[in-house]
């Protein structure tokens, strides 16, 4: 079976004018104005298989939501190709537009005067659907996102958490294949975050879509992909799993320690102290994943330890360094 979305060689460069401060710098620029160019993305390839969920991470400015745009046919690449589901995204096909969807957490796609329930009824005039699948479908999404207290306010008059689930609901109205979501959950509070995780989850089992994430929130990536692409300054730095990149980033292990005392033990003779925040009850401290052995003996030979746990780092610590290196 042949990947849903195949890019290579993608590029994109802006043309950006550029001038000094000033009356005068303003008026020379009138007349003859400069540009510069700046690699958004810079020869990505990468390819990702039906049903697959995929995180795409890097900093701000790395070239994530760009590469989106240019998937989802928002935007003409400088240079590569891409193909997606056997289209080529920018030449806006309209089987295409209904076989995919591009949800963007800091952009709206419903009016925002009106309730939601009539921006669903626009959803279904402008992809066709037919009454019977629309009530389907619907209420399959009702199910899991539980839309129906929401439908009858005007979207101002929801909280983002609420605007959220409405946006995402109305981009899989027409059953897309492939979904490019963009921080689908920016902004909402830990419980918001995790019924949208469970959503997406529930819905890649549900219908097989093939899912292309971005988000900060590392939590949203642990819970739904298997497989991560970091991009940095417009070019790809990593394609494969999570296990596999914090071995090769972050070859270390995290030992964390109750004492039955707790004064008097100085735990930098072992490794490195580090904090944790969330189990301040524990000591820290980070070792090479090749000594976690020989270290976890010496601690419990030497000291009254009442409680020992080795961890992974954090992903966070993770893709951190990865963005460094």
């Amino acid at each position: 079976m042949s990947p849903t979305i195949i890019v290579e060689q993608l590029s994109k460069t802006y043309k950006v004018p550029e001038r000094e401060g000033g009356f005068g710098a303003a008026v020379r620029s009138f007349f003859k104005r400069r540009y510069k160019d700046v690699k958004a993305v810079q020869e990505v390839s990468f390819s990702i298989a039906q049903g697959e969920v995929v995180g795409f991470l890097g900093p701000n400015g790395a070239g994530k939501t760009t590469t989106l745009k240019m998937l989802s046919g928002l935007l003409h690449p400088t240079g590569g190709k891409a193909n997606v589901l056997g289209f080529t995204p920018w030449e806006l096909k309209t089987d295409y537009l209904r076989s995919m969807t591009l949800v963007m957490g800091q952009r709206n796609r419903l009016s925002w005067d009106i309730p939601a329930a009539d921006s669903f009824l626009l959803a279904q005039a402008i992809y066709r659907i037919p009454d019977d699948e629309y009530r389907k479908t619907y209420k399959e999404l009702d199910e899991l996102l539980e839309l129906a207290p929401l439908m009858k306010k005007p979207v101002r008059n929801l909280s983002l958490g609420e605007r959220m689930k409405c946006e995402i609901a109305a981009g899989l109205l027409h059953r897309p294949k492939v979904l490019f979501l963009d921080e689908p959950t920016i902004g909402l509070d830990i419980s918001g975050q995790a019924r949208i995780r469970e959503f997406l989850r529930e819905y890649n089992r549900r219908t097989g879509a093939t899912i292309l994430l971005t988000s900060h929130y590392m939590a949203d990536v642990t819970a739904l992909c298997e497989r991560i692409i970091i991009i940095h300054q417009g070019q790809l730095k990593y394609d494969g799993g999570i296990g596999n990149l914090s071995r090769r980033i972050a070859p270390f292990k995290l030992i964390g320690v109750m004492l039955a005392k707790s004064n008097g033990f100085d735990l930098s003779r072992y490794g490195e102290p580090v904090q944790n925040e969330e189990d301040a009850e524990k000591h820290y401290i980070r070792v090479k994943a090749g000594d976690v052995t020989k270290v976890t003996s010496r601690m419990l030979s030497d000291l009254p330890i009442h409680d020992i746990t080795i961890t992974d780092p954090p992903i966070e610590d993770v893709i951190e360094r990865a963005f460094n290196e």
